[in-house]
């Protein structure tokens, strides 16, 4: 089992959560986040005050699936979030050692 944390645009969100639903994925938890990559925040002008913004907003997406879907979720969100423009976002990948679902008590890949 792989747990694959995406970190996107806010304004994507729709798009990969259809192109995850339509991928037979059930469930995403969605965490609304604040980071900066490469790009390093940037700054903006406020009632004639130039300010720096170091922390952009952004959406962190949680998938929890079989090891065996793992990659295509990955290729999925990454098509769905790209823009093409800097600060599109990242994915990582993690191991799930185990799960429970709480109200039936499925485990492992059941729970998923």
């Amino acid at each position: 089992m792989k747990i694959v944390t995406a970190i996107i645009k806010p304004f994507k969100l729709d798009e990969v959560r259809d192109a995850l639903t339509s991928l037979g994925v059930h469930g995403l938890t969605v965490t609304e986040v604040k980071g900066y990559g490469r790009q390093k925040g940037h700054t903006e002008i406020y009632r004639g005050a130039e300010y720096a913004v170091s922390f952009l907003p952004k959406l962190k997406i949680e998938v929890a699936v079989p090891s065996i879907e793992a990659e295509k979720v990955v290729e999925t969100i990454a098509s769905a979030a790209k823009t093409g423009q800097i600060g599109d976002g990242k994915i990582f990948v993690y191991a799930i050692e185990h799960a429970l679902r709480i109200r039936t008590g499925e485990q492992d890949e059941e729970a998923l």
